[in-house]
């Protein structure tokens, strides 16, 4: 499936500089617990199940989990990569205090960075908002596959259309996301993301929480 540009640019659009500052709020705070029936709290616990003190997080959002999470060192290395500079720059001074590395970069495409390997990788609501099948946009897991270290640890959540549980709210408003291009999981469904995890990964583990799946892998 070919991606354009503007599809990949739609998908992180919303990601504007005043509604990063309402995200929290709106989508960890209210939309994650009463409409996708996923706790922002289960999201962090997975972050603190998995992540470690050499970590690359890909589609970084608000950098709400990293902020909160509990790194296994006090001087962790924590890289963040967007291909949005104002979900990276937002990020970035959130956790100001460990001094990130940031990377401009698109998931899609080979993520060419000229520094040490990851130990974990964390992409988070990351795949559900790129444009393509589940086939398609696991080219993703395989451009990260590259930044990791042996035994290292890719980790993260989606928002899955088939497969799963979602209620009339669910429905409508991912129906009304994937017009608007914010979503694009028409077609992404639990067994393809398994597939697509167990190609690639030893120690699959996946969790349906709500509509969403909590997923990690090692190499």
């Amino acid at each position: 499936m070919n991606v354009s540009e503007e599809q990949v640019r739609a998908g992180q659009a919303v990601y504007t500089r005043r509604n990063l500052r309402l995200y929290d709020f709106v989508v960890l705070g209210a939309t994650n617990p009463l409409i996708w029936n996923c706790p922002s709290q289960r999201l962090l616990e997975h972050y603190n199940k998995h992540i470690t003190a050499n970590h690359l997080d890909v589609g970084v959002g608000t950098g709400y989990f990293l902020d909160r999470c509990r790194f296994p060192s006090q001087t962790p290395r924590i890289a963040l990569s967007d291909v949005n500079w104002n979900s990276l720059d937002f990020a970035a001074l959130r956790i100001a205090r460990y001094t990130p590395e940031t990377y401009l970069r698109n998931a899609l495409e080979p993520l060419v960075i000229d520094a040490a390997k990851f130990d974990s990788v964390g992409i988070n609501y990351l795949l559900h908002c790129l444009p393509g099948n589940i086939a398609s946009k696991s080219v993703t897991l395989d451009h990260l596959k590259a930044l990791m270290n042996p035994s290292a640890v890719l980790f993260g959540s989606t928002l899955l259309h088939g497969g799963v549980s979602r209620n009339w709210f669910a429905r409508r408003l991912m129906d009304f996301y994937n017009k608007k291009g914010i979503f694009s999981n028409r077609h992404d469904a639990l067994d393809e993301l398994k597939q697509a995890l167990n190609q690639r990964f030893q120690d699959v583990s996946v969790e349906i929480v709500g509509c969403a799946a909590l997923f990690a892998g090692r190499i």
